[in-house]
């Protein structure tokens, strides 16, 4: 008997004798013909990525269709200009792009049979095969064909050039020595690399659509939140082995993606955000086991997204469905007591905050945070005391990062959104004022800071296929080096990232 896979080819090759043209075969039989054996039969992925609506939101259709055509340079996606015409290449667009007819699951049985475990613990060396200081590398994503650099803070020379998994999504987290660097796909998959042997050690499939990692500051656990399937997956962190699936589902059966997790090295804990719930859950590293992992749940007034902290982990201010008024401004955001679930203020900013790129550092008497704006050219800085804002400053287009670092005087935050993508502007962080707008690459984007361990040097990125890191004087702001790159989204210093720098976000 034939399966429904086969079935689908004869009809297609059948429709193709019989002198029907492109345009009149079904698209799933041509999806089936030409993206199947790459994509999976049902659209999951498989050597190529998830063809779904989630997955592809970040890809316009119009550019779908040019990559069916025409393919996508320095990966192994061929184009179909000679096999389709135009009407089947929009037919194939317009298929990728509904959802399919039952949501799909990714099951703990699925996530156990895609675990590769590639170096077993113990198998590799436990030094380092190169030099260099080791609290000051950078681990660098470039995004324009699925590749990370591995580079020297102290020469800014590549060390190490890798291929990563396609579309990383939601930064590289590391181990507490900094040897082991965790990576989240969009389509799933997690990745350890060993930094010390620049091997790949282990990966897993967690899911279809992912949002991102966060290990346990212990270095015991790897927690994946999920936007498809609604589930967040626990792991360990030593071989990225499954531990738990746990359905983010209410008693009334109703579900949430998860749109973040993070962990909260001063409260042993990991923190989820859900995206489609009134609610926060923390999840203690111990006791974290396979059969019911302790789950702590803070109920909201509101739904919140997009996640800062203070340094204590013990208040969290989130983004939440603009509503009310104070001070004259929409309420965007709510602060949250983490102990006691209890809402200790509104945050009244204009526009849409992107808190999760947010920064703080000591002003004066006080703390302040700082966060761009997603829809409004403006950067708002907030008491950390009052949790007013106490200065609104006005930039030349909405922001995605800002970055800072506690041995810097200047805060720096892109344009990432709109015409003038390609400013970035410099903030000084005592007198709270634009000091300098830098060009580094006219008509192209500039993006993402991040600083040496010292704070002495700041890294932008230039985010095109032909892109480059930029190493300015963090202090003089002079350039200093461009190093070539592909689209280098964002780099990662290792020893800001596992000291949690209050200049970066966490």
């Amino acid at each position: 008997m034939l399966n429904r896979h086969c079935l689908r080819i004869l009809t297609f090759v059948t429709a193709l004798t019989c002198g029907t043209s492109l345009a009149e075969v079904p698209a799933q039989a041509l999806y089936i013909t030409y993206c199947a054996v790459c994509h999976g039969s049902d659209r999951l992925g498989g050597t190529g990525p998830a063809l779904l609506p989630q997955n592809l939101s970040r890809l316009r259709a119009s550019m779908a269709k040019e990559v069916i055509a025409d393919g996508r340079p320095l990966t192994q996606m061929p184009g179909f200009d000679e096999q389709l015409d135009e009407e089947a290449i929009a037919a194939l667009t317009e298929f990728i792009y509904q959802p399919p007819t039952a949501a799909p699951d990714w099951s703990l049985e699925q996530i156990q049979a895609s675990h590769t475990v590639h170096h077993p613990e113990g198998t590799l060396g436990d030094r380092p095969i190169f030099e260099a200081d080791l609290m000051n590398l950078f681990v660098v994503v470039e995004q324009g064909d699925h590749h990370a650099t591995l580079l020297d803070g102290d020469s800014f020379e590549p060390i190490h050039r890798f291929k990563t998994r396609y579309a990383l999504h939601g930064g590289p987290k590391y181990s507490r020595d900094g040897r082991y660097v965790y990576f989240a796909s969009r389509d799933g998959w997690i990745s350890k690399f060993d930094i010390y042997n620049l091997k790949t050690v282990a990966e897993v499939r967690v899911g279809i659509n992912t949002r991102n990692a966060a290990v346990s500051f212990n270095d015991k656990y790897v927690a994946v939140g999920n936007y498809l399937p609604h589930t967040l997956v626990l792991l360990h962190a030593s071989d990225l082995s499954p531990l738990a699936v746990l359905p983010m589902i209410d008693d009334e059966g109703n579900s949430s993606r998860v749109s973040a997790v993070y962990t909260a090295p001063p409260r042993g804990s990991f923190i989820v955000a859900l995206k489609d719930m009134p609610r926060i859950l923390e999840i203690p590293y111990e006791p974290i086991s396979t059969t019911q992992p302790v789950v702590r749940e803070i109920q909201l007034d509101d739904y919140l997204d997009d996640f800062f902290f203070d340094q204590a982990y013990t208040v969290v201010m989130g983004a939440s469905r603009p509503e009310g008024q104070v001070d004259g401004n929409t309420v965007s955001g709510r602060v949250i007591d983490l102990d006691t679930g209890q809402k200790l203020a509104d945050l009244a900013i204009p526009g849409m905050p992107h808190l999760g790129s947010g920064i703080s550092w000591n002003h004066g008497n006080s703390t302040v945070m700082a966060t761009p704006n997603l829809d409004e050219g403006a950067v708002s800085i907030i008491d950390m005391n009052s949790w007013r804002v106490i200065k609104t400053l006005q930039t030349k287009g909405p922001g995605f990062f800002m970055r800072s670092h506690d041995k810097s005087p200047y805060a720096w935050v892109d344009v990432f959104f709109g015409p003038h993508r390609d400013v970035v502007h410099v903030i000084d962080k005592q007198s709270l004022e634009l000091v300098k707008t830098l060009v580094p690459a006219p008509g192209q984007t500039a993006a993402h800071v991040e600083f040496t361990r010292d704070g002495r040097y700041a890294l932008l990125s230039i985010w095109e296929i032909d892109g480059a890191l930029i190493v300015y004087d963090a202090h003089t702001l002079e350039e200093i080096k461009r190093i070539p790159m592909s689209k280098p989204s964002g780099k990662y210093n290792v020893y800001n990232k596992t000291h949690y720098e209050a200049g970066t976000s966490h």
